[in-house]
């Protein structure tokens, strides 16, 4: 949407990918139950060589090219570009392929050596192979994210927020919503990002309804994109209910991944902006209950309406709020700009409903399921620690949607 193995979330050659990518689709799905220990399936499988052998020849013409006189300066950038996007990519390959080559010899040579006087010698040849296996799997994982392409927004800080489904659920929604939230938090407490509660609306029964927050870092987008929609829980109640209702509840609460580029250049007229204040809610003694310090800003063009109450002063939650509303209206223009997608931000809200959920975190069987690449993960704990516990989030749900987004796109 977490380094323990519960959350680690073409460039090039175009025309071969368009003509295989159901094939690989089918083969990623198998392969992803598997977790890690699999990962030289992917890497063996027939799709993924040819695309492989592609990019190597396509870098060794370009290699080629770079030499040749007749080119022109702007011919001769472009060609640069591409054999810096293509060379690391083809050096991992190559050096899979000599780590393969060297594993081969080491399996012919332990099934000669099989009588007693060599024993001490197959040991030392298992032990090789053994460290040589190790090397591969690490390479693959090398390779396969240096095929996944870095976007524009990466290194991106983000607006956060999350919403409690209205659809279903109830209580239970919100009090999963507050859950999440917390885990964002101390994933960014984990990754030493900057976490900033921007809105923070809590419920009657201890929950909570909507809260955003500004996380500030390194490579914050690139880690939190693909979190983004739907998240379901399935859970029995731990308290409140009598022992006729102690069935399996669901509820639904959505994410909203947003990036929010260092310089957000957007001007935003006056005139255009409707500015409202009020008492803020929630815990906070007197000052709460006695000062209009809370800010609402509208804008009135796009109806856009951004709240922050989390500050004493006035005018900081003013600038708090501006800033999210600069954010948001930068986002509307890099969606115009990508005009084949649909909009970011209703793409991952949605309706809220379980049918649109992108992943269910099921505490009774103890899993978490992306449903995006049919990713299942175990040991739901670490996902919802105690407070002051660091969240460890697994790399697979994205750089897996990764991979496989990247293969569907190209």
């Amino acid at each position: 949407v977490l380094e323990h193995e519960c959350f680690q979330f073409s460039p090039l050659g175009r025309p071969l990918i368009h003509n295989i990518v159901s094939r690989f689709t089918l083969s990623f799905n198998s392969w992803h139950r598997k977790k890690h220990q699999d990962i030289q399936a992917l890497w063996k499988h027939e799709t993924v060589q040819k695309y492989l052998e592609t990019l190597s020849k396509e870098y060794q013409q370009v290699s080629h090219l770079l030499n040749a006189d007749s080119i022109n300066d702007l011919e001769q950038k472009a060609l640069r570009t591409r054999w810096a996007n293509l060379s690391p990519i083809a050096a991992a390959f190559q050096e899979i392929r000599e780590a393969e080559r060297e594993l081969q010899e080491l399996n012919a040579m332990c099934r000669e050596l099989d009588s007693r006087d060599e024993k001490q010698l197959l040991e030392l040849a298992l032990e090789e192979k053994e460290t040589l296996d190790k090397k591969i799997n690490m390479l693959c994982r090398k390779l396969f994210q240096l095929l996944v392409p870095k976007e524009k927004y990466d290194r991106s800080h983000v607006i956060l927020e999350v919403t409690a489904g209205r659809t279903t659920g109830g209580d239970i929604c919100q009090q999963f919503t507050k859950e999440m939230f917390e885990m964002y938090q101390n994933y960014a407490d984990y990754k030493r990002w900057t976490f900033d509660i921007v809105n923070y609306m809590p419920a009657e029964i201890g929950g909570l309804h909507h809260a955003a927050a500004h996380i500030s870092g390194d490579d914050v987008y690139r880690h939190l994109k693909y979190e983004g929609g739907t998240h379901r829980v399935q859970r029995i109640p731990e308290t409140g209910l009598s022992s006729r209702m102690q069935r399996i509840h669901t509820g639904t609460m959505s994410v909203i991944v947003l990036p929010q580029p260092e310089e957000v250049d957007v001007k935003v007229d006056p005139k255009d902006l409707r500015i409202d204040t009020f008492r803020a809610k929630g815990a906070g003694g007197q000052h709460v209950n006695k000062t209009d310090s809370a800010v609402r800003v509208v804008h009135l063009p796009t109806g856009l309406t951004v709240e922050c109450q989390q500050e004493r002063s006035q005018q900081i939650n003013k600038e708090i709020a501006l800033q999210t509303l600069r954010a948001k209206l930068y986002q509307q223009i890099i969606e115009k700009q990508l005009s084949q997608e649909q909009s970011a931000r209703k793409l991952q809200l949605g309706t809220r409903a379980q049918s649109e959920r992108i992943r269910t975190y099921n505490f009774t069987q103890d899993r978490v399921t992306d449903h995006r690449i049919s990713y299942d993960a175990r040991n739901i704990k670490p996902f919802f620690p105690p407070p002051n516990v660091r969240v460890k989030k697994d790399k697979n749900f994205s750089s897996m949607f990764a991979l496989q987004a990247t293969v569907k796109r190209n």
